[in-house]
């Protein structure tokens, strides 16, 4: 891009976050003390600061803003058009304009307040005034919501335009919607544009980039465009009239003479002939796409006296072409670059520079004085020196071996080696290992010893060594198998359980399962535990009970548990006293010098908490300074420092 970059274009805050930035930015660059007993001097000054440095905030980002965004009066005629189009030229000129206005605006209002606040004899007047100052700063820029939101989006669609440079060699594709003008584009160079069956799928210019005879050509891709009057187009087809009527360029215009476009050749003639001013000055070709499905020569006669007046016409040249098949794609390419380059070559002969740059020039071309002839005179010495070095001749080349091979050419680096003798030159390099050559441990036979193991093997697999034998188990060992699969079975069973009580706090028990639990009895457990094959023939006197204390619900079972293991003559009553867990300082404790060792480390962690960061205690919670220190960084005023 000659002129503009507009990616570099800074985003333009809402009105809320601009008057943010600027009362936030005055609020921390300047001082923030002031008490009223000082001098009333050095009161207006602290506020009158605080006025001038956010005008000077507002009057900048405001410039920013307007020196970055373009001026349509100085940006290239294709810019400024391509603008108007899209964004509303007058529309946008307002916008910057009452953005300037605000600006001024701002500067007058500081210039007033700043003249007032000379006058004040408080310190309450002063802050009044300084914030009547702001807040009318900030009630102007509030009234450029609309425009600051605009002038956001009219950037975020600046940077998204391909970077065209009006000045450089440039090849324009036109035509109707889906005549091929984005296949061809993809063929030439490295852009991506997306290729539907249907019109309009390309909505803006898109740029590529080509080479030919070591220049860069651009190739801009445009929007169809359709055939009715130039009032009735819509922003899309002004896009490309935009670019036809002000880039200095080869116009490629594109045809379908097979109709697919949904366009006949009637229709598209026409169009030709409508836009045809837009081509004036310009070097045009007219490309027949599509030739794969009909050529020009298979038209019918009809169709042929259509096309007949274009034919005809010594100003346009026709070229077939097919983006399917390739053919013709790179002829067409290289003829709009040849007559563009001799176009340009020509307009640059036309101007007063190329007279002043041959005026420099003196070519001498001598006249004959009579009919002699006058050979060149070559000295004796000259050619038996010529003979000389003809004959001392260089050696050739292995660039020019590589020219006369051709393709049989491969390159051989092993016939330099004239230190080896000649034999011995294709031998294949050892490969050296710490200081060992390692073909020197390579086993000749390996490959025939290996034969062998594998035969060996062979004869081992087919004899069954490798076959696992199969273990038959006899009743006893199948029901142990079983029993076995039934505890596993259980156990996961419990500890699925165990998990579901342990996530849920207070497991409400469903009526359903209270019924259930009052079926169970001492017989059932037996019957169960003797159909999983335990022997419970000693129990059989043991009468087992559970106590609850009337009145009072007993907690978890792991802490209130009490059981009655038998009140036999033979067995004692044992009850289970409530479990309980050990202090928390004391658990994982082995002895008392650990535990002293272990409280001492404790004592020393709180006091330095209660010391440094003024807790009351190790439960109580850290509260940090709420006061950020990016607020009171740089703030130091007139005066002494030792007080901070």
């Amino acid at each position: 891009m000659s002129l503009y970059n507009f990616k570099k274009i800074a985003v333009v805050p809402t009105a809320k976050d601009f008057i943010d930035i600027m009362l936030s930015k005055t609020q921390r660059k300047t001082p923030t003390v002031v008490h009223k007993h000082y001098k009333i001097t050095r009161i207006r000054s602290f506020y009158m600061r605080k006025v001038q440095f956010a005008q000077h905030n507002f009057h900048d980002r405001l410039t920013q803003i307007l020196t970055e965004f373009p001026k349509l009066d100085e940006v290239h005629p294709f810019y400024a058009d391509l603008m108007n189009v899209l964004y509303d030229k007058d529309h946008y000129k307002l916008a910057l304009g009452q953005l300037n206005t605000a600006r001024h605006l701002i500067d007058n209002v500081a210039r007033d307040y700043v003249r007032l606040l000379k006058f004040g004899d408080s310190l309450y007047r002063c802050k009044q005034l300084k914030r009547a100052a702001l807040g009318r700063m900030a009630t102007i820029m509030r009234r450029q919501a609309s425009n600051l939101t605009y002038l956001e989006q009219v950037r975020q669609h600046l940077a998204r335009l391909p970077s065209i440079d009006p000045y450089t060699r440039t090849i324009i594709i036109c035509g109707f919607p889906n005549v091929g003008k984005s296949s061809f584009i993809n063929k030439i160079t490295r852009a991506e544009v997306e290729v539907q069956p249907y019109a309009f799928t390309t909505k803006s210019l898109y740029v590529g980039h080509t080479d030919y005879k070591y220049l860069r050509w651009q190739v801009i891709d445009t929007p169809g465009i359709l055939d009715h009057a130039l009032e009735e187009r819509n922003v899309i087809e002004m896009q490309a009239v935009t670019a036809l009527a002000h880039l200095r360029a080869c116009v490629l215009y594109f045809m379908d003479l097979s109709e697919q476009c949904g366009h006949t050749l009637e229709e598209q003639c026409n169009l030709f002939e409508s836009i045809k001013p837009l081509f004036s000055n310009k070097p045009i070709i007219i490309v027949v796409n599509k030739t794969d499905i009909v050529k020009l020569e298979e038209l019918s006669e009809e169709k042929r006296a259509v096309v007949k007046h274009i034919e005809d016409d010594p100003e346009f040249q026709i070229l077939p072409m097919s983006t399917v098949t390739n053919e013709g794609v790179m002829e067409v390419k290289m003829e709009a670059c040849e007559k563009l380059l001799s176009f340009r070559v020509d307009k640059k002969m036309r101007t007063k520079k190329v007279d002043s740059i041959l005026n420099r020039l003196h070519v001498a071309m001598p006249k004959p004085r009579d009919s002699k002839a006058r050979p060149p005179c070559i000295p004796e010495t000259v050619q038996i020196k010529r003979l000389e070095q003809a004959a001392k001749r260089k050696r050739k080349l292995e660039r020019d071996i590589e020219i006369e091979e051709g393709d049989d050419y491969v390159l051989n680096l092993k016939k330099h080696y004239t230190d080896i003798p000649e034999n011995e030159r294709e031998d294949i390099i050892p490969e050296i290992w710490e200081g060992h050559n390692i073909v020197d441990y390579i086993d000749a036979d390996i490959f025939e010893k290996l034969e062998e193991l594998e035969k060996e093997e062979e004869l081992r697999e087919a004899t069954g060594m490798y076959v696992v034998p199969k273990i038959e188990l006899d009743e006893t060992m199948q029901e142990i198998q079983k029993l076995a699969l039934q505890i596993r079975h259980k156990k996961a069973i419990l500890k699925d359980e165990a998990r579901i009580n342990k996530q849920s706090k207070k497991p409400v028990v469903p009526r359903t399962s209270r019924a259930k639990a009052k079926d169970r009895s001492v017989s059932k457990l037996r019957k169960n535990m003797e159909n999983l094959g335990v022997d419970m023939s000693e129990t059989e006197n043991a009468n087992f009970t559970r106590t609850q204390s009337k009145g009072r619900s007993i907690g978890p079972v792991a802490k209130r548990a009490r059981m009655d293991t038998g009140k036999s003559e033979n067995m004692p009553v044992i009850r289970a006293s409530t479990m309980s867990k050990p202090p928390r300082n004391e658990q994982g404790v082995k002895d008392l010098v650990m535990k002293k060792k272990l409280s001492k480390i404790a004592h020393r962690a709180i006091s330095k908490k209660v010391a440094k960061m003024g807790l009351k205690g190790e439960a109580d919670r850290f509260i940090g300074n709420k006061m950020p220190k990016h607020l009171f960084s740089g703030k130091r005023g007139v005066g002494k420092t030792d007080r901070r």
